[in-house]
């Protein structure tokens, strides 16, 4: 998989450069609801309904895998249950079934679905054939999978279904109409930081990208980014190993010691601090240069230690989601949630909406691409007709032992 979602090769192994290890990205929301404009209501607030269609829930054929709830309509849930990534997988069902909880707990709230949880194994095929399996059952919806690739193969079988899927992929070749992303893609964070950037006063701009898929999909979200904001981009750098690595920075000092670039984009995290190192030691002058990060440096903790690095900006999430969602998992599993937990909960909560779960047809273009967007505890998103999403993001600086907020969540 690509991306921060997924499991991406580590750092290029540099012998003299110590490398901090990857680790999964952080997830998002874990409270949704309609909105409308910044004036956000509780989640179970009443929303209108365009009609209801749905069939007693014991119209509907038997349904394989674990069943939550006993709404009217029927939602299937696909996640890896087996397979090299289970782990995550288990921790996103334990999220929905929480949610479940939650919905059949709460006095002011519908409990419109019934969910499904279906293993996936983390095969595309298998998601293939667990799509088909939903749609034969009743699914209105289907919510997954995790990988990208799974994604596009369930959403191939949705799409030709005509049921709505909401995918949980960071990788925007994975959208198409119908099939939406719940998450934070590449150019949603590339827009805000570099939006962020421009009003800072940064005007010209560079990228120094590792040679694999996730720095591919880095540089395409960083030119596509700085071409809507009309900013200049002096040049983009790649590299495989240290010695490109090295190259690309001794390429790039006259112009940062000149100050032809003054933002420079570095956005993978595992080589972030020894880039660091290589322009302390090059002597450039970073009070004249913005370093910008991406999402992927989120927890991460060799980063707040370089001291190069202090000042630097890049994307966040509000982590209020997941610190909330952590006591009430713990106390029921026993463990602490992994963060892609968070998209389950709230995609969960998303179908439950009466507005969407109701609408005529159930989870209707129209309703689910509401301009106004939805609203969660961990902040503002909205989908897009071409099924990618918007993300309200917050920016972070580095500081020497640690991370602070200098802009609060917006959408770019």
């Amino acid at each position: 998989m690509a991306g921060r979602l997924q499991v991406r090769p580590h750092g290029f192994g540099w012998q003299q450069l110590k490398w901090a290890k990857l680790a999964f990205g952080i997830g998002i929301l874990s409270l949704v609801s309609a909105c409308t404009g910044l004036s956000f209501p509780q989640v179970g607030s009443p929303f209108p309904s365009t009609g209801a269609t749905q069939l007693p829930t014991d119209s509907l054929p038997p349904a394989a895998g674990q069943v939550l709830g006993t709404g009217p309509v029927r939602v299937a849930l696909l996640l890896p249950l087996s397979g090299d990534v289970a782990p995550v997988g288990q921790s996103m069902a334990n999220a929905a079934q929480l949610a479940m909880e939650f919905i059949e707990q709460t006095p002011t709230i519908n409990s419109n679905i019934t969910l499904v949880i279906k293993d996936t194994a983390g095969n595309p095929s298998v998601a293939a054939s667990r799509a088909s399996e939903a749609v034969r059952e009743g699914a209105k919806l289907i919510l997954g999978p995790l990988k990208a690739e799974s994604v596009l193969s369930a959403g191939a079988v949705a799409r030709s279904s005509g049921v709505p899927i909401i995918g949980f992929s960071n990788n925007s070749g994975a959208a198409a109409p119908g099939v939406y992303l719940l998450n934070v893609l590449p150019e949603t964070e590339l827009k805000r930081t570099l939006s962020y950037a421009q009003s800072q006063g940064r005007r010209a701009f560079a990228a120094i990208v590792p040679n694999t898929s996730f720095g591919q999909i880095q540089e395409g979200a960083f030119r596509q980014a700085a071409a809507d904001l009309g900013l200049t981009v002096r040049a983009v750098y790649r590299f495989s190993n240290e010695e490109e690595a090295r190259s690309a920075v001794a390429q790039a000092i006259p112009f940062l010691q000149d100050g032809s670039i003054d933002a420079l984009f570095i956005p993978d995290r595992s080589t972030a601090p020894s880039f660091g190192v290589l322009l302390e030691e090059a002597g450039v002058d970073k009070s004249n240069l913005m370093l910008i990060g991406s999402l992927d440096w989120t927890g991460d903790t060799t980063i707040p230690q370089t001291s190069y690095l202090a000042g630097a900006i890049f994307p966040a999430v509000d982590d209020a989601g997941l610190a909330a969602l952590t006591p009430q998992y713990q106390a029921s599993f026993g463990v602490p949630p992994h963060a892609l937990s968070t998209i389950s909960y709230t995609a969960t909560l998303l179908a439950n909406s009466q507005s969407l779960s109701q609408s005529l047809p159930p989870y209707d273009q129209g309703q689910l691409t509401r301009a106004s967007g939805f609203n969660g505890r961990d902040g503002l998103f909205r989908f897009l007709a071409d099924g990618r999403s918007q993300y309200a993001l917050t920016i972070k600086q580095v500081v020497i032992g640690g991370m602070q907020t200098v802009d609060a969540a917006k959408i770019p």
